[in-house]
């Protein structure tokens, strides 16, 4: 039971800081999950991580993958509903909040706080996660050369996952 307790609270509180969704948690939730609770290993969270990404649905299902391989199926449920409950409240009141609010200028203050917010929280997090999992001086080029398709061509995501699976089955990431 303490090890459900302890999965439901720590999802919870990581929970709060959700700008940007699970995205924007990827290190803190790596750095919970593999090193300080040792619940899975690095592959295992970036296989979860990758089978959230492909699958229609919500972003937090990574979440809720880890929760399943730490107590089955009560386990995905605590940590699906931990990782929702506390960022929903905050944003229902928040919402609540602006949208009493009579000064359009505040409003859009707050608003674009928050974007920016959660834009750096993702960027910061994808770069945390990049420098993690990259091994080799082709991992780096790959992570370097996507960066750099995505911003400067309108290139769809599906020809960079296929790139990269391509250089992940001849050996070169």
């Amino acid at each position: 039971m303490g090890i459900l307790l302890g999965l439901f609270f720590k999802l919870s509180a990581l929970s709060l800081v959700a700008f940007g969704g699970i995205n924007a948690l990827l290190p803190s939730l790596l750095d919970l999950t593999v090193n300080q609770e040792r619940w899975v290993d690095v592959q295992t969270f970036a296989d979860y991580f990758a089978i959230a990404q492909a699958a229609p649905g919500p972003n937090f299902m990574t979440v809720t993958l880890i929760g399943w391989h730490v107590y089955g199926v009560l386990g995905a449920f605590l940590a699906t509903l931990a990782i929702a409950w506390p960022s929903s409240i905050l944003i229902y009141f928040l919402q609540r909040f602006i949208t009493n609010m009579h000064d359009e200028h505040r409003k859009k203050v707050i608003q674009y706080g928050a974007a920016a917010l959660a834009i750096g929280l993702v960027l910061t997090s994808a770069w945390q996660i990049a420098l993690q999992i990259n091994h080799t001086d082709a991992a780096y080029i790959l992570t370097i050369l996507t960066i750099g398709l995505t911003i400067f061509t309108r290139w769809h995501p599906l020809y960079l996952i296929g790139l990269g699976a391509l250089l992940g089955l001849f050996g070169f990431i």
